[in-house]
């Protein structure tokens, strides 16, 4: 199986963060040139790595912000071939006594950085030869347990636009397809969740290898997919 993604262009938004970190050095390990983007500042370069930009303070809700970063990677690399939406957030709060202000949230940083983000990108991916956009959704969005209803409900806005938007560029030689994790074994998640079986969760590493699937000459083959990539949870 050739899993290469030798002088590929992929953008991963969400860069800064431990999936999107890990995200990027697998693909810089496998050939890409990968632009990270994040609202937080940038942090060094990963040495040792020239095919690797990161643009931070990018705001990934407004329309500008995305399309001036998408242009720069454009102008670094000489085109886009991929996207994936790693930028999100996560909130637990029992429903009842819950802030309607957390479904706007959920709904701004999980759904609306994805849309905007795809959208920015989408004219440099049409361009390219076998475009692909991978979304991250969440298993929760299958079934939602105690105190995420607006989490989930925001990752299951994710899974229909990437079904949506998969219907629609299915002839025109683009896939789009999102991974839904359980939980990721993340220091941030250890620590909210101390009593739990880490070896359960799916770590950032493995995670990363479905993606990068995805964006292989054989992925090209699923378009229109939500893989849950549960680990033992």
């Amino acid at each position: 199986m050739n899993l290469s993604l030798q002088g590929r262009v992929v953008i991963v938004t969400g860069g800064f963060g431990v999936l999107g970190n890990a995200l990027s050095r697998l693909l810089l390990e496998r050939g890409a040139r990968v632009a990270a983007l994040d609202l937080n500042p940038a942090p060094t370069a990963i040495p040792g790595h020239s095919d690797f930009l990161s643009l931070g303070e990018v705001n990934l809700t407004d329309p500008a912000s995305a399309e001036s970063a998408m242009h720069q990677v454009a102008d670094a690399f000489g085109h886009i071939d991929a996207i994936v939406n790693v930028a999100g957030g996560f909130a637990w709060e029992a429903f009842e006594d819950g802030a309607l202000d957390t479904w706007d949230r959920m709904y701004q940083m999980n759904v609306r950085t994805a849309v905007v983000s795809t959208r920015a990108a989408l004219p440099h991916i049409l361009k390219a030869s076998n475009g692909r956009v991978v979304n991250v959704s969440a298993l929760a969005a299958l079934k939602a347990g105690c105190g995420v209803a607006a989490y989930a409900a925001s990752k299951a806005g994710v899974s229909r636009f990437t079904e949506s938007l998969a219907e629609e560029l299915k002839s025109r030689d683009v896939t789009v397809n999102a991974v839904m994790p359980s939980i990721i074994d993340t220091p941030g998640n250890r620590a909210e969740m101390p009593d739990q079986d880490f070896s359960s969760w799916v770590t950032p590493e493995a995670l990363s290898a479905v993606i990068a699937f995805l964006l292989t000459a054989e992925g090209q083959v699923i378009t229109g997919a939500c893989l849950p990539v549960s680990g033992r949870v």
